[in-house]
């Protein structure tokens, strides 16, 4: 009779470890548990999943690309987990084709200043003139030195937005303390300046050498006078949302440092909740717009996810990173509808159509 027993018992274990087994195969071939795939730096070659392996609607993937080209867009990516499940091209647009970031590529400014700091070149906590030296700004001293470099990632630095793109220093006028007012302005391209001075080097070379060549993207910072903006083909602007996706990481080198990442892509003030440093936030309770002191009730994106953080360039411009759903959206063109500054009503637009497809 016991020897029955220990039969049954031995039985049954049998049996819980082969079910926990074929669970754990099961997992393995789950395309949404797999590890995140990082494309081939020096490669053309990217990994890509179908719609089908996801469980999409795909009966909504055509209506999505109509609405795409509709609004005169030049390419589209959604990236699930790193492997493109879309990558499609309009309006005369190929997978070569260099096309601006605008304010999107401030994200690239984030993400550098985060290296500098991690090599204990600056400290954003430090005042900007610690690095530029005083008189960076037409501001009496005692009030240009209340102007860290965090201000300038988080844009509230105090000075004039109304006075153009310039950022000479003429054009960098007092109007508040630091920290006590919001305001979308050019300053921040001050940053690249700090990291220059502090790394005993070109903005473009510590770019490159830190940044770009890590992770395989292509394209050049082209200077249109008081505005250096970022150009690449549209899978380097995946490749960045890709690492930022992946907390900071490539494979198996912290690139960008997760802490600062996080903070980056959380609230960084006070004042405009929907914005960390230099990233949109979505799923906050209230929003500042660019060229307004006006507070706004709502989501900034109501269609997209709550947890997605987003960078936002001139004419739509987007890169949207949704980590609940492992994606990084890609949206490169021309002015959906109207011009504007980087959130506008198509993106609201476009994450119904997104939903459609991915829900």
């Amino acid at each position: 009779m016991k020897l029955f027993k220990y039969i049954f018992i031995f039985t049954c274990l049998c049996s819980v470890l082969s079910c926990s087994s074929d669970n754990d195969s099961s997992d393995d071939e789950n395309p949404q548990n797999e590890d995140i795939y990082f494309p081939p730096i020096n490669s053309d070659t990217w990994e890509t999943k179908t719609i089908a392996e996801l469980n999409w609607n795909e009966s909504q993937l055509q209506p999505l690309l109509d609405f795409l080209e509709e609004k005169n867009s030049k390419s589209f990516m959604i990236v699930h987990n790193g492997k493109i499940v879309v990558e499609e091209y309009f309006n005369g647009h190929v997978n070569t084709t260099p096309w601006y970031w605008a304010s999107a590529g401030k994200t690239l400014t984030t993400a550098v200043v985060g290296i500098a700091q991690d090599e204990g070149l600056i400290d954003i906590n430090n005042k900007v003139s610690d690095y530029l030296g005083t008189g960076w700004t037409s501001a009496t001293l005692d009030k240009e030195n209340l102007i860290t470099c965090k201000n300038l990632l988080s844009m509230d630095s105090g000075l004039d937005d109304t006075l153009g793109d310039d950022v000479s220093s003429a054009n960098l006028q007092y109007v508040a303390d630091a920290g006590s007012r919001w305001a979308y302005h050019n300053v921040y391209v001050k940053l690249q300046d700090v990291v220059a001075t502090a790394s005993n080097s070109t903005w473009d070379d510590y770019f490159e050498l830190k940044l770009k060549d890590k992770i395989g993207m292509s394209g050049s910072w082209i200077d249109l006078g008081s505005l250096s903006v970022y150009w690449s083909n549209t899978r380097s602007m995946a490749r960045f949302g890709l690492l930022t996706y992946a907390n900071g990481n490539w494979e198996t080198e912290q690139i960008i440092p997760e802490p600062y990442l996080n903070d980056a892509t959380n609230t960084s003030q006070s004042i405009n909740q929907a914005y960390g440093y230099l990233w949109w936030l979505n799923g906050k309770s209230t929003y500042h717009l660019p060229q307004t002191q006006f507070e706004f009730s709502g989501e900034l994106i109501p269609n997209a996810p709550t947890d997605m953080y987003a960078a936002l360039g001139k004419n739509d411009q987007k890169i949207y990173v949704v980590p609940s759903k492992k994606l990084v959206i890609i949206r490169m063109g021309e002015s959906a509808d109207d011009e504007n500054f980087g959130l506008s009503d198509f993106d609201n637009e476009l994450w119904a159509k997104i939903n459609a497809l991915i829900n």
